[in-house]
C-alpha cells in the first residue's frame, strides 16, 4: 500500500453495504454481502479523482486486514479482489475453502 493511504481509516458503511476509504471527499470502496462469518466482496470501485492513485488496492488491503482481525472468511467474487489475492497469495489464508474459485487462487 502506498504510504499516502496508511493513515486513512477504513469504514464499514453498513447502510451502503460497502467498505470504504475517503480522501479529500473522494472514495474508494468495495461492495459486500455478509453471511454469518462470511463476507462476499463483489465490486471494487474508486471515484475518478482517485483513479491511478492506488486507492483501490489500499481499500482491498485494509478490508482484508479487517476481515482477518474479525475472524471472518472471505468470498472474493470481485475480479479485482480475486486478482489481488492471486498476486498476494498469503491472503488465501482468509478465503473460505468452500469458495468455488479457491483452487484457482
Amino acid at each position: 500500500m502506498k504510504p499516502i493511504f496508511e493513515s486513512i481509516s477504513l469504514v464499514k458503511n453498513a447502510e451502503k453495504k460497502r467498505f470504504e476509504i475517503e480522501m479529500n471527499g473522494s472514495y474508494a470502496f468495495i461492495n459486500y454481502g455478509e453471511f454469518g462469518n462470511q463476507v462476499a466482496l463483489v465490486h471494487t470501485e474508486a471515484d475518478l479523482e482517485l483513479e491511478g492513485t492506488g486507492a483501490a488496492g489500499a481499500v482491498v488491503e485494509k478490508t482484508l486486514h479487517y476481515l482477518e482481525d474479525n475472524e471472518m472468511e472471505l468470498l472474493p467474487f470481485c475480479p479485482f479482489v480475486f486478482a489481488y489475492i492471486k498476486k498476494h497469495p498469503d491472503w488465501k489464508r482468509i478465503v473460505s475453502r468452500k469458495f468455488k474459485g479457491y483452487d484457482n487462487l
